[in-house]
């Protein structure tokens, strides 16, 4: 598999997404991303411990803990490069099918432990653009 083929089969087959780092600051990338896949149809699942309530959908501290009341197919980081394995650990044991690193974020060492687990894995590319481009 490549990148090409796990971008076209994310936006074929994945529509509830839990976005990692989003926040309700109208300004970052974060919640403008998620604000169009949401208005694309795609079920928004805002992941940060500080906040309650993101774009209308109840906010998790954790993955972990949005499994336990959600379905998640696509994992989609809004966090640092460096922040990113725990991330890749949470989506495999949450059982999503893929792993998004939005622009600007990459990390090899997750992104091999995501793909070795069978997750498809998009670095340094942006939900966003793709669909729009699609």
């Amino acid at each position: 598999m490549n990148q090409t083929d796990d971008i076209r089969h994310i936006l074929q087959h994945c529509r509830t997404v839990a976005v990692v780092g989003l926040s309700t600051n109208p300004q970052r990338a974060s919640f403008d991303v998620s604000r169009y896949m949401q208005a694309q149809g795609w079920r928004i699942i805002p992941i940060n411990p500080n906040m309650t309530e993101v774009l209308g959908e109840k906010a998790y501290p954790t993955l972990t803990e949005a499994a336990r009341h959600e379905r998640i197919e696509l994992v989609n980081v809004f966090r640092n490069s460096v922040d990113v394995p725990p991330v890749a650990t949470d989506a495999i044991a949450i059982g999503a099918q893929a792993l998004w690193l939005q622009r600007g974020i990459e990390n090899e060492e997750a992104a091999a432990q995501a793909r070795g687990a069978g997750l498809r894995v998009v670095q340094n590319k942006c939900l966003m653009m793709e669909h729009a481009s699609h």
